[in-house]
């Protein structure tokens, strides 16, 4: 049985896939439920995705297909609630398998601070841009990109110019790459361990020593959630 919210969405993202073939924008969806923030849409799709109403599209960001409509009895709060259009979309029959209009991408802006050490720590990162990201390279939360300089981090695929997506947290758990401001100074973008009372920061390069310090010089910022690369 689905919530009303949920109901509302999947219903909403049909009416508009069978009108234009696009899917609604993150903001579209916030504003049609009438939502606070775009984190909300993220919780919602995450939810019909794992009880298989709708389905993110491989190697397109955030494009969605709707696989199947609840029936129409789903709950007696989702029957009565208005929906965001006033022509309501038609339920499909079970075992109807007429094809679904697919959507388009779905890109979110989100500040771009910088470049971030992927070697010795440098000085904190400064300045504050933005850049396109396809949203199915986020998850729930608040996120910004960081630009990555240095090589300590190639063993784990990140390389020198490529651009770390990071989802603000302050706490994150052991043997996860994070980024890691030292003594409110310096940053940098390492796999934190905690050893012995001590904070590591480990380098995913052999050629690179760990670099340990108290938990008092060492402040999470973020943890990495995806990796942008470009071309050239």
């Amino acid at each position: 049985m689905l919530t009303a919210k949920q109901y509302e969405l999947i219903r909403f993202i049909q009416q508009r896939l069978e009108k234009t073939g696009i899917s609604p924008s993150f903001e579209e969806m916030k504003e049609a439920l009438d939502l606070k923030s775009k984190s909300g849409v993220h919780r919602l799709i995450s939810a019909l995705e794992e009880r298989g109403f709708i389905r993110r599209l491989p190697n397109r960001a955030r494009a969605l297909e709707v696989v199947k409509l609840p029936e129409h009895s789903v709950t007696v709060a989702a029957a009565a609630m208005k929906t965001p259009a006033s022509t309501p979309a038609p339920i499909m029959p079970k075992g109807d398998t007429r094809t679904v209009p697919m959507a388009s991408n779905d890109v979110i802006e989100i500040p771009l601070h910088g470049r971030i050490a992927a070697g010795a720590p440098i000085e904190a990162i400064e300045g504050q841009t933005s850049m396109p990201v396809p949203a199915a390279l986020l998850g729930p939360g608040d996120h910004y990109a960081l630009e990555v300089s240095g090589d300590s981090m190639v063993e784990a695929g990140i390389f020198d110019g490529d651009f770390a997506l990071v989802r603000r947290t302050d706490t994150a758990r052991d043997g996860e790459i994070v980024v890691a401001l030292v003594d409110g100074e310096e940053a940098t973008l390492k796999y934190l361990r905690k050893e012995s009372g001590m904070i590591r920061l480990d380098p995913a390069n052999a050629t690179y020593d760990a670099q340990v310090y108290a938990p008092g010089r060492v402040q999470v910022q973020g943890k990495l959630a995806g990796l942008l690369r470009r071309y050239h």
